[in-house]
């Protein structure tokens, strides 16, 4: 595969973006990352994803793909005989349980999470950090069905929804420094914080999940960008 035949339009925080680069690396394929902007879209993003006009999109042979987990499913499927193991398992059956929960990570645990980055108070910020641990609570019985006993959602390999759950970690990691309560905590969700040690460990996914530090200096731009207030975490408030 020539590199020019893959491009993958992006942004560096993205955990949307992060999952597509995960999928590439993981089917052991080579291509070309274009960072993009958010205050000053490139011609081509516009181009290419006319209707959301947002990143990721991965452009394939002059065709764009966009929405990440369409884009991780497309990996899947138009590279079947990549070196890397299949994202998506054969049985329809485990397909619609993998593609079930990683809709629930879309759907339940990104909109409950999203008031810690934006949320207008430290309170807010503290009551969406609190819903998160519930869902992730919810996702580690979901890891033991999935995984059977095995490293991963996805049995012995990376499958669909260690891939989508996976881009979000370093968000998750942030959680803590961003609002001062840790979602990932081994007291409550032992699992999903053994597994997350060993997905960040993956040759696939070193130097994609960014360091907390940087995430948290991202919101404080974002926010202000946006016009909401710069907020301490809840716990100095009080001090």
């Amino acid at each position: 595969m020539a590199a020019e035949e893959l491009t993958l339009l992006g942004l560096w925080a993205s955990p949307f973006v992060i999952r597509a680069r995960i999928a590439l690396n993981l089917k052991g394929l080579t291509y070309v990352y274009a960072e993009d902007s958010i205050y000053n879209k490139s011609e081509l993003l516009l181009k290419s994803n006319p209707v959301l006009k947002k990143v990721p999109v991965l452009i394939h042979d002059g065709k764009p793909v966009c929405e990440s987990q369409v884009i991780v499913q497309y990996i899947d499927e138009a590279f079947p005989a990549a070196a890397g193991a299949p994202i998506l398992p054969s049985a329809p059956y485990d397909r619609a349980v993998a593609r079930f929960w990683a809709s629930y990570v879309e759907d339940k645990w990104f909109s409950t999470w999203l008031p810690v980055f934006s949320g207008r108070t430290a309170e807010e910020r503290v009551e969406a950090a609190t819903q998160v641990v519930a869902v992730l609570q919810t996702l580690e019985q979901a890891f033991k069905e999935c995984s059977k006993g095995k490293a991963f959602f996805g049995g012995d390999t990376v499958g669909l929804v260690d891939v989508v759950l996976g881009g979000h970690l370093g968000w998750l990691y942030a959680t803590e420094a961003i609002c001062g309560v840790k979602v990932v905590d081994a007291t409550k969700t032992p699992l999903l914080v053994a597994w997350a040690e060993r997905f960040c460990a993956l040759d696939a996914v070193k130097g994609l999940i960014p360091d907390v530090d940087r995430l948290v200096e991202y919101n404080k731009t974002r926010r202000a960008a946006l016009g909401l207030p710069l907020l301490l975490p809840y716990a100095e408030l009080q001090q």
